[in-house]
């Protein structure tokens, strides 16, 4: 089994077998809702500008013409008119808005969260790619596995054909692997639909198909958690998780939005300056034409006070009131659902390499298993389906492996989610790991050789 396993390191990589790298690049560039979480990001940003403006000057221009025709019931005045043209500019310094303040703390705070919500939108596109190739993965091993069967079923069918031929087994074992070969077949296709449906999956994310994927070395060291303490992952989850960051800005965003409700008790004092000009021209009586142009500026201080507003503030304030606690009770339950994903996570990576050392000894007693019905079989000691149902054993042992290894490595990717740590560097870890083309690690034992013309049979085995 070590020989084969070193021969299967050094077998080529087929030429479009792709790995955990290249496959997240592409999904950085393709998948659709990594791109939304992005120009989400850039529309969250354009709140800061947004909140600033209220604290900046407005200025405003007006320019018009008018026109004026007055009549009267005297005839010799019916012709009257006045033209006026005019332009003006005003600006409007906001000295003292408590509101306008808040509302610009407010877009620093939607600013931050937009950056919060991006970093979690990358760390989900982590997590859905490797889960996508690692089912893609599983998918091929299914496949690999499943013709593996066939063909070793196969084997096994058409050796009990020539021995029910010559006499020395019974028609028993000839319909038994005959009854597994059929299922096998019928997994094999299974498999290939699955394979299909895995590779649609991960397609859907990197936006192009890949038909190959670099596999997992049946001996791969996989890295557990550091530090390896439960509790050390809790607490560093309940700080930096993306969603307690999202939680927390929301909690003070609306707390600032109840600061602004409150507000609207006080008063507000602006800056406010005017520049204009205004040309009037006209006929007013007979023959007596007037003509008027002046330039105006004016400068002043504004104040506004609210005196009532038919308990609206009020009613507004309580309400923001309410919704800040509401955001404070959700900031603890994100916390709370941090630190449990945390130690789920935690233990589903302690308790996999467990499994996964506990699946590879029975790998090798279900591959001892295999040889020895096998030569028992040759020598007349075990029957046919005692030799199927070692290999479908060990086939089913293998498969659980193979799960194993992709959920622990899984398992770790989420339990680095779950703190916000996670990152390029750590697929680049895990990508280290995938070394062998798809399917060489799994190799059964060479069947026994079919008994030359002339030999003596083998003793048919007795059960009972």
């Amino acid at each position: 089994m070590a020989l084969a396993l070193c021969l299967a390191a050094l077998l080529p990589l087929p030429a479009s077998a792709a790995d955990l790298l290249q496959v997240y690049r592409e999904a950085q560039s393709n998948d659709a809702q990594f791109a939304s979480a992005r120009a989400q990001l850039a529309a969250s940003q354009e709140r800061l500008p947004q909140g600033r403006a209220g604290l900046l000057p407005q200025i405003n221009g007006v320019a018009g013409v008018t026109r004026t025709k007055i009549d009267q019931s005297a005839p010799i005045d019916a012709n009257r008119f006045l033209n006026n043209k005019n332009w003006a500019l005003q600006l409007t310094q906001p000295l003292f808005r408590w509101d306008r303040w808040e509302t610009y703390k407010q877009g620093e705070l939607a600013a931050l969260a937009g950056e919060v919500t991006f970093s979690q939108a990358q760390l989900d596109l982590i997590t859905r790619t490797a889960q996508a190739y690692f089912d893609v993965l599983a998918a091929q091993d299914n496949l690999y596995l499943a013709g593996a069967q066939k063909r070793a079923i196969a084997e096994q069918l058409e050796q009990a054909k020539r021995n029910f031929e010559v006499g020395t087994a019974t028609i028993t074992d000839t319909n038994d692997a005959q009854a597994r070969y059929d299922l096998a077949v019928s997994t094999e296709i299974a498999a290939q639909n699955e394979l299909e449906v895995r590779r649609a999956t991960l397609q859907q994310i990197t936006g192009r198909p890949v038909d190959e994927l670099m596999g997992l070395r049946p001996a791969a060291d996989i890295p557990g958690p550091q530090p390896a303490d439960v509790n050390l992952w809790a607490q560093q989850a309940e700080q930096t998780n993306p969603q307690v960051s999202l939680a927390r800005y929301n909690l003070e965003t609306a707390q600032r939005e109840y600061n602004k409700a409150r507000a609207g008790h006080l008063p507000s004092v602006d800056l406010v300056a005017s520049y204009g000009y205004q040309d009037s021209s006209g006929l007013i009586q007979q023959q007596v034409n007037v003509a008027s142009r002046y330039n105006s500026a004016q400068i002043g201080v504004q104040l506004t006070i609210p005196i009532y507003a038919g308990g609206q503030i009020q009613s507004r304030a309580r309400e923001t009131l309410a919704l800040a606690d509401r955001a404070a009770s959700d900031l603890e339950f994100a916390r709370r659902t941090a630190a449990q994903n945390a130690r789920q996570t935690f233990s589903g990576v302690s308790n996999g390499l467990a499994q996964v050392r506990a699946l590879e000894a029975a790998e090798r007693s279900a591959q001892t298993a295999v040889e020895s019905n096998r030569l028992g079989y040759e020598v007349g000691v075990r029957i046919n389906i005692d030799v199927l149902n070692a290999e479908a054993q060990l086939f089913s042992t293998r498969r659980d492996l193979a799960r194993a290894r992709y959920d622990t490595i899984m398992n770790g990717l989420r339990l680095k989610a779950a703190t916000g740590s996670l990152s390029e560097d750590d697929l680049v870890q895990i990508n280290t790991l995938l070394t062998l083309p798809p399917g060489s690690m799994y190799k059964l034992p060479e069947p026994p050789k079919a008994a030359a013309p002339g030999a003596k049979p083998a003793r048919t085995a007795k059960r009972g």
